[in-house]
C-alpha cells in the first residue's frame, strides 16, 4: 500500500489551482505591504532579537537562526538593514548562498507578540571597517554584515504563533525529552565525537564565544 505522503494525484501544481482553493487574499493583508521600512515597521526590527535569515544557494533553500540585543539588525535607511554577522560554525551556508544569489528574506520574533515581521530583498557581504567598528560588540567585530537592500516589508498576523503558543511559559520542551547536541554528532559521527565530553564542554564554549 502506497503511503499518502507519496500520493501525487491530488497535489497543487500551479497558482491557478492554488487561487481556485484559497480565493483571493483580503484587503488587509494586501495593504500592509510596503516596499521600504515604514516608519510603524522600524520599531518591529528594532525591539526584535531575534530573526530568522533565509537564503538560497545552488543546493536549495536556507534557513539560519540571528539573534542578539534588541535592535542587532540596523535599520540604516528606509531601504537598508545591516546585519552583523557574529561566531558561530564557519559553515557559512548563508553568506555562500548569497553571494550565488542575492535574494534573501527576513522573519523577525518579537517574544511576547504574536504577530511577526517579514522583509524581503537583496543582500550583498560587505567588510567595509567602518561598517564591522559600527557593529562591534564587546570589543570584538562581526567577521563581515550583511547589507540587505529592502524591497518588501510586511506583518503577518498571529495566528501560528497562537496556535503553537510559543510563548507560553508552560509550553517550554523540557531539555530531557530531545537528543542533546553531543548526542546526536556521537551517532552521526560513528562515535568519532565523543557525545558527553562534548555536552559538558558546550555551555562554557558558548558564554565565552558569543563574540
Amino acid at each position: 500500500m502506497t503511503a499518502l505522503w507519496h500520493d501525487t494525484a491530488h497535489d497543487l501544481c500551479d497558482v491557478e489551482a492554488l487561487r481556485a482553493l484559497y480565493g483571493l487574499p483580503n484587503e488587509a493583508s494586501v495593504k500592509k505591504e510596503a516596499d521600504h521600512v515604514h516608519p510603524l515597521y522600524r520599531p518591529f526590527i528594532e525591539a526584535s532579537p531575534f530573526a530568522v535569515l533565509c537564503t538560497v544557494g545552488p543546493d536549495g533553500p536556507d534557513a539560519s537562526p540571528r539573534g542578539d540585543a534588541p535592535g542587532f539588525v540596523e535599520v540604516a535607511d528606509a531601504h537598508t538593514l545591516l546585519l552583523p554577522d557574529r561566531r558561530g560554525n564557519n559553515r557559512i551556508d548563508s553568506l555562500r548562498n548569497v553571494v550565488h544569489d542575492p535574494r534573501v528574506s527576513l522573519l523577525f520574533l518579537l517574544p511576547g507578540h504574536r504577530e511577526t515581521l517579514r522583509v524581503l530583498g537583496r543582500g550583498r557581504i560587505s567588510t567595509h571597517p567602518g561598517l564591522l567598528a559600527r557593529h562591534a560588540v564587546q570589543d570584538k567585530l562581526p567577521r563581515s554584515v550583511l547589507v540587505v537592500h529592502v524591497t518588501k516589508v510586511f506583518f503577518q498576523c498571529g495566528r501560528a504563533v497562537m496556535r503553537s503558543q510559543l510563548w507560553e511559559p508552560d509550553r517550554q520542551v523540557v531539555r530531557e525529552s530531545v537528543p542533546t547536541p553531543g548526542q546526536v554528532l556521537e551517532v552521526l559521527s560513528d562515535a568519532s565525537i565523543d557525545g558527553a565530553a562534548y555536552d559538558a564542554a558546550l555551555p562554557k564554549r558558548q558564554r565565552e564565544t558569543l563574540y
